[in-house]
């Protein structure tokens, strides 16, 4: 069986939370509880403020099983305004990760 896997580019994450309102929608979670979580990173260049956007997966994600029963894709990636989150196999990201250096690969690991 493939390992499911979502790829999470940095460069473009926006920060706008659309993927955590998805997520605490479709799984109907307790407040302050979610599946994917958006932190900010805020750092200097050359004296200038730069803000960095972070979403990570907590131990509450399923992938959204329910919905690749369906043939659908996970909700989070569904309705990521920016695209910066793709769904596929670990295999199939795995070449493509040296060439983007910042992007983050998650998996899902069957019954956690």
């Amino acid at each position: 069986m493939a390992r499911y896997a979502i790829l999470v580019d940095y460069d473009y994450c926006t920060g706008c939370h659309t993927c955590e309102i998805a997520c605490q929608q479709e799984h109907d979670y307790p407040v302050g509880t979610n599946g994917v979580v958006v932190k900010e990173y805020e750092y200097e260049v050359n004296g200038r403020v730069q803000i960095d956007y972070l979403p990570f997966f907590t131990q509450h994600c399923d992938m959204c099983m329910n919905r690749l029963q369906r043939k659908e894709l996970p909700a989070c990636v569904r309705h990521c305004q920016s695209r910066c989150m793709e769904f596929g196999t670990a295999k199939e990201f795995a070449a493509s990760l040296p060439d983007r250096p910042r992007a983050a690969l998650f998996t899902h690991l069957p019954g956690r």
